[in-house]
């Protein structure tokens, strides 16, 4: 975790964008309810140290996220979560669920994209 908060994985072949990875990245980290109303996020300059990315990558992320309505910049400070996405589901019986799932998965020697198929197969069965 950077800064014992979050660590960011950058795929740069995914062919989405780099500012929109780690935006998604914080937004499932709020999900998960890793990160929460008061927590600062890494500076800039830790996420480029750790990721290699360029800095304005990273601000362009941050401001994205400020735009949502998600964070806030204050001078001088950092920029700090200001909103909750954590909801009781994602720490619960549902994950747990999923949590034996994965694992039954790793043991029978799926690989990662053959789990990222059977997932978006039976997401978009039900959504």
């Amino acid at each position: 975790m950077l800064g014992g908060v979050i660590e960011f994985r950058i795929d740069r072949h995914s062919g989405v964008s780099t500012y929109l990875q780690i935006a998604a990245q914080v937004k499932q980290a709020m999900r998960m309810g890793l990160l929460g109303p008061g927590d600062k996020l890494p500076t800039a300059r830790e996420v480029v140290e750790a990721t290699r990315v360029n800095p304005n990558t990273v601000l362009k992320a941050y401001r994205e996220l400020e735009h949502e309505g998600l964070v806030e910049g204050r001078r001088g400070m950092g920029t700090f979560i200001t909103a909750s996405l954590a909801t009781d589901a994602a720490r619960g019986p549902l994950q747990q669920d999923l949590d034996q799932w994965m694992g039954r998965a790793v043991d029978e020697g799926l690989s990662s994209d053959e789990v990222d198929a059977i997932y978006t197969d039976v997401r978009s069965a039900h959504y």
